[in-house]
């Protein structure tokens, strides 16, 4: 008896591989124009004696947010577009390619901006590095995701097709709560369907309540011993009330809906 061919499947499987193998290559090259971009932003920032230019690199700590904020205060008034252009895109780039540091930089706009720009500029630069991130993670993510985890992506999938039209309230709960890092939500909701408009509008929503303790946090920049000094038992409990508020509109219409049945 003829054995069958298998010839589809074995295609099928060099396709994919191929398609992985792009993607993942794409990102490679994307990232490696990001760095350019900010290195080409180092290059066309005034010129930095030896104990200023050690201390200009991305915040892992409060003291790098520290020494890094005393630097570009200084040019703050006679570079300012060069100074905000700077954590911009670097506020952007942490977040696209889901790199931790962006709560540094929320503390250190805190301090260098008055509270209005501070806050735009957080809130944007969320949405629009976590918008790209969210891209990137459909280009490669997806793929990846449904290639090895056919079931988990199909049951993710399934359950936000249950909440479709309460997306927005649960993208914003999200944001203000400490359940999922930002990074995984980012990288996931591609993955599983959440469509990128009440991903994005959620994030700049969401996203406020927690940066505006950071960037008040930020004021009293050179006072702080570490991060969590800009999240109190009162901050964190204001945060709870915020969150809870952003499902009340699903839990009305749940109860609406019950009572009409």
């Amino acid at each position: 008896m003829k054995r069958p061919s298998t010839k589809p499947n074995g295609e099928m499987f060099s396709n994919e591989k191929y398609e992985a193998k792009k993607s993942i290559l794409t990102l490679i090259a994307i990232f490696s124009i990001s760095l350019v971009a900010i290195f080409y932003v180092y290059m066309m920032f005034p010129k930095l004696d030896e104990s200023e230019r050690k201390h200009i690199k991305l915040p892992w700590n409060i003291d790098d947010a520290k020494n890094l904020g005393q630097v570009l205060d200084r040019y703050k008034d006679k570079y300012y577009f060069e100074v905000i252009s700077a954590v911009v895109i670097i506020y952007i780039f942490l977040q696209a390619f889901a790199i931790p540091g962006s709560l540094f930089l929320s503390i250190l706009s805190g301090f260098l901006f008055n509270f209005p720009v501070a806050l735009t500029l957080v809130c944007t630069c969320s949405a629009v590095g976590a918008s790209l991130c969210y891209l990137l993670s459909q280009l490669v993510g997806r793929r990846l995701v449904k290639h090895y985890f056919p079931e988990r992506a199909q049951q993710w999938s399934e359950q936000v097709e249950k909440h479709r039209n309460e997306l927005l309230s649960y993208i914003l709960f999200l944001r203000m709560t400490p359940f999922l890092p930002n990074w995984f939500i980012n990288l996931v909701a591609p993955v599983i369907g959440v469509p990128l408009y009440p991903f994005a509008l959620g994030t700049f929503l969401g996203v406020a309540p927690p940066s505006f303790l950071a960037i008040q946090a930020g004021q009293t920049l050179n006072t702080m011993a570490s991060s969590s000094d800009a999240f109190s038992l009162r901050s964190t409990l204001l945060l709870g009330v915020f969150a809870v508020l952003s499902l009340a509109p699903v839990i009305f219409k749940k109860q609406f809906k019950q009572k009409l049945q």
